[in-house]
């Protein structure tokens, strides 16, 4: 028997739908700014992606961060002393644990509690709908944040013949990959070149598989995590290359990202991959430390789609054929958000790539309802999850003007505009984004001595407290602490190079502001 009960929350509660690192960020800064978050999270405890018990995780045994531990967490929370640079899955769940800890956050979380239906409410705010065993409860909400995941709706492409795979090992998405040990004197294949792709690849390879073949539809450029012993994102994703975005033609960007990539890492096809776009940005950029080694150790074939498969056998587009015992699709997720009345759904345009949204955050008819950490970014992703939460809690705070809704509306259209180009969205210009969208993006004239750190060091979660609401008096000396952590940026003196890019943005942002 299934009892139902309906309460009506003080006006400061907000309900946030996930307790991944999107909504304990999000539940942080809004406790900061007054309100009393609740939040609804299926799994036995928080973490997300990185709580291994969650029946959504997509992490495996073995598994590590793609970004250094300094871009792999949060502004006021460091990793403990003795934290590998890429922290383990088990090191990351340990930290979002102590990050809800610290922050009075494991009180608010209702564990295996699933959202069965969020709605408008008569007169306004919002019904969440959940249930926790044979108790169903409906609430109301003057505000809700959407917190669940861009990543829990696998996706697996049609494929001619896959329900007749015959491989003794199956055919499974790359969330379902339990580690290399499973896959050991097995012939196995990965489709894809994501990151999560040939991340398995190289982990199923150096775990002992008899052999390894990856397929996909596109090769993309890739980067490993460490160039010249500094993470790849501190030298790729900085507030320069932001900045350059937005200045020059996107050929001469083009042009630049793909000298930078060559200069580091080299073309694919060099050791046996296939070739990609002369376009980088039509190609993207993929990352993984070993996946190229191996190509050129010939410890992993690539090989173009697949074009159908016959029981054991999968034919390629290039006419190879090869026997697998395991087919693993690491081919992305679909954007899923089930518990959204059909009527919000169709306000949002909601599909499973996109979400109409201003900025993606706000809609201009969904007043009191936020979303965090639904876009597909590239690149480190804690920094840019606290920079929307803080958006969110000080406009709804009233620490910073909320967004009119003339602005969210023109937001909302220029959103809509990019339905039909590229979905993956760099880190660093996500970063800034929220960052300007805050009131947190350092004004660069104000940190002469931080500037070489500021413009091509890492992004740091801590550069975003030096000014604005909740800065930090020793946000200076730890941002130039995280530039300078791997060697990569100890003295404020710039090259040639960086001293043209730096008149160049700072000129360009100096005539924008005027």
């Amino acid at each position: 028997m299934t009892d139902t009960v309906f309460e009506e929350m003080p006006s400061n509660a907000v309900a946030i739908i996930g307790a991944g690192p999107a909504g304990l960020v999000t539940a942080r800064w809004l406790l900061k700014h007054g309100f009393q978050p609740i939040l609804y999270e299926a799994a036995d405890g928080p973490g997300g992606q990185w709580n291994a018990t969650s029946p959504l995780s997509g992490t495996w045994r073995g598994m590590r961060t793609n970004t250094s531990r300094v871009m792999t967490r949060f502004s006021d929370l460091d990793h403990p002393k003795g934290t590998p640079v890429f922290p383990s899955r088990e090191e990351m769940y340990a930290y979002l644990e102590g990050y809800a800890e610290k922050f009075g956050l494991m009180s608010r979380i209702r564990c295996r509690t699933w959202v069965e239906r969020l709605q408008r409410a008569d007169g306004g705010g919002w019904l969440l709908r959940s249930r926790r065993d044979n108790m169903v409860l409906t609430e109301r909400f003057a505000r809700v944040v959407v917190a669940s995941g861009r990543y829990v709706a696998p996706e697996v492409p049609s494929v001619p013949g896959l329900n007749g795979f015959t491989g003794a090992l199956g055919a499974a998405h790359a969330s379902q990959y339990v580690g290399g040990h499973a896959y050991r004197c097995q012939d196995v294949l990965v489709a894809g070149c994501s990151i999560s792709a040939l991340e398995i690849a190289s982990d199923a390879a150096l775990s002992g598989a008899r052999s390894v073949t990856v397929c996909y539809r596109r090769q993309r450029y890739v980067l490993p995590k460490l160039l010249s012993g500094v993470p790849t994102e501190h030298v790729m994703f900085t507030r320069a290359a932001a900045l350059a975005g937005e200045i020059l033609p996107p050929e001469a960007l083009a042009a630049g990202l793909k000298a930078q990539v060559l200069s580091v890492a080299g073309a694919p096809d060099q050791v046996g991959a296939m070739a990609a776009d002369d376009n980088i940005f039509a190609a993207g950029i993929t990352q993984s430390q070993h996946f190229l080694p191996l190509v050129a150790e010939g410890r992993i074939a690539v090989r173009p789609w697949i074009e159908s498969i016959d029981e054991r056998a999968v034919r390629f587009a290039d006419g190879t054929q090869g026997d697998f015992d395991a087919i693993l699709f690491g081919t992305g997720y679909r954007l899923s958000l089930p518990f959204l009345a059909p009527e919000i759904a169709a306000t949002l345009g909601l599909d499973h790539k996109h979400i109409d949204l201003c900025d993606h955050t706000f809609h201009p008819e969904l007043e009191g309802l936020a979303f965090a950490g639904l876009y597909d970014q590239v690149g480190p992703l804690f920094p840019v999850l606290e920079l929307q939460g803080r958006w969110i809690a000080s406009a709804w705070a009233g620490v910073i003007p909320a967004p009119s809704h003339d602005a969210l509306a023109v937001g909302l259209a220029r959103g809509r505009a990019q339905r039909g180009g590229p979905q993956s969205i760099p880190m660093h210009i996500l970063a800034l984004l929220f960052a300007q969208k805050a009131g947190v993006e350092p004004d660069l004239s104000r940190w002469p001595e931080l500037e070489r750190a500021l413009l091509f060091g890492p992004l740091s979660p801590v550069s975003f407290r030096l000014q604005g609401p909740d800065s930090l008096a020793d946000a200076p000396a730890l941002t130039a602490e995280a530039a300078a952590a791997f060697g990569a940026i100890r003295t404020p003196e710039m090259n040639d190079e960086q001293r043209d890019l730096r008149d160049l943005v700072t000129g360009a942002a100096a005539s924008h502001a005027a």
